[in-house]
């Protein structure tokens, strides 16, 4: 059995713990690395083509604008396939109630029919907000197992949280 996460993170000026504050690592991708601790899946990470803002609130901005277009920007690298793979990790940052728009440009292109799909999301107090609806369409004929969510000012003390989710 292997597993892969497929991510959305981002560094830089964030929204962390109710300040913003410039952190080395998105808070999504700390979470990541516990899953991989946990069980050796590989991972890949969602890039949008364009970088968005450095500026926070011109990312939002900017991200706000991609979800009311339906946007599907295009991506660095796309993950082809999930074939090999048995359970799927998909992990983001809650933007504007889901996943960020670069997310949807990937998933869109995978077939996850008979995966098991355990969702997780970082956030400042707004949990999953739409994401699991979504998720449901994009991950059409996945068997879609409870989601974690985690603020993410928390992240970095959320590695038991992590490992007992994995092993639900």
């Amino acid at each position: 059995m292997s597993d892969i996460v497929i991510y959305f993170s981002r560094s830089g000026e964030n929204y962390f713990g109710g300040v913003l504050k410039d952190i080395e690592k998105g808070n999504t991708e700390v979470i990541v690395e516990y899953i991989r601790e946990f069980t050796g899946a590989d991972a890949f990470k969602v890039e949008p083509l364009n970088d968005y803002p450095e500026s926070y609130m011109e990312c939002i901005d900017v991200a706000k604008k991609e979800q009311q277009q339906d946007m599907r920007p295009e991506i660095k690298d796309e993950l082809k396939s999930i074939d090999e793979y048995d359970t799927v990790y998909i992990g983001f940052p809650n933007w504007w109630g889901t996943l960020p728009m670069p997310m949807f440009t990937q998933l869109e292109k995978l077939d996850f029919t008979g995966k098991i799909v355990k969702p997780f999301v970082t956030h400042e107090g707004s949990g999953f907000g739409s994401s699991q609806k979504d998720l449901k369409k994009l991950c059409d004929g996945a068997d879609i197992k409870r989601g974690l969510s985690i603020p993410g000012a928390n992240v970095y003390d959320a590695k038991d949280t992590v490992k007992a989710w994995i092993d639900e």
